[in-house]
């Protein structure tokens, strides 16, 4: 890990018609929001690639109206976490890796493996899948030539791209297990931090850490307060100042005041942006 890492603040997606009229200004046409967003937010998790794979096109397009420095996480497909659950995915992680995520260059953030809620921990499936994820650019090439042509036509164009990295969230108990954990560690791909009263840890598995924060984790909370933003900022600022990139997305169910939050804690880190 380098000296001193980098934090990122954003949110769940970036199209959500509440925020017309409240984090976007009234009148603002809709192909300008994500530039406007990205003025103000650092990073922001696309889920789009959780229903169906992109286009390389769709991917250059967004990283192209967003600044140097700002990174994009990507939801991995549906396909694999719920519909063949973690077996028997090799080609859809194949297609899923050719489609096109390469095209956002310098702004590919982590991948994120949300896991159903009543997916248990099978230590095989889950140890295989772990496996098969590409950790650098050379393993994420090999795997994506094996993509089906008939499905898609392979992007393998790296340029600018940075390290590949991987982030998981288990959503069953079954997975609280210390074997899970060192599993992740073993390699490097970062457990998410949910900040919910269900899950409230906040393990660290890898050399950088990637919140969905969901809570606060307690149960009369209705959203996060000032205080909340505050404590949250102290413990990133340790895990930065260790070394540790830190991507942190409000994703809980107040979605309306997640932009906000979002730029409270960045703010909160001393970390200034031209929306400001």
């Amino acid at each position: 890990m380098s000296a001193t890492g980098t934090i990122r603040t954003g949110t769940a997606g970036w199209v959500y018609a509440p925020w017309r009229g409240t984090f976007y200004p009234k009148g603002l046409v809709q192909k300008k929001e994500l530039a406007h967003a990205a003025d103000r937010l650092t990073s922001i998790e696309i889920n789009a690639t959780f229903r169906a794979n992109q286009k390389p096109a769709s991917f250059a397009r967004w990283a192209g109206k967003t600044p140097e420095g700002f990174r994009f996480s990507l939801k991995g497909p549906q396909l694999v976490t719920h519909i063949r659950r973690l077996k028997n995915s090799a080609e859809p992680l194949a297609n899923f890796f050719a489609s096109g995520p390469l095209a956002l260059g310098s702004r590919l953030g982590p991948f994120i493996w949300q896991l159903p809620p009543n997916l248990t921990y099978d230590p095989d499936s889950f140890a295989a899948f772990l496996q098969m994820l590409p950790k650098d650019i050379e393993n994420y090439l090999a795997l994506a030539q094996k993509a089906d042509p008939a499905r898609v036509e392979p992007f393998l164009d790296a340029s600018g791209v940075g390290p590949i990295r991987h982030a998981i969230e288990p959503r069953h108990q079954s997975f609280d297990a210390p074997e899970v954990n060192a599993l992740l560690s073993r390699h490097n791909i970062a457990r998410v931090i949910a900040d919910t009263t269900e899950s409230p840890a906040r393990e660290l598995t890898a050399d950088f850490a990637y919140c969905r924060l969901q809570g606060p984790a307690r149960a009369d909370a209705t959203g996060y307060t000032d205080a909340d933003i505050a404590e949250w900022a102290a413990t990133m600022g340790q895990w930065r100042d260790a070394g540790r990139d830190v991507y942190a997305y409000f994703v809980h169910e107040d979605k309306l005041h997640a932009p906000a939050n979002a730029i409270a804690l960045r703010q909160a880190l001393g970390i200034s942006r031209p929306g400001d």
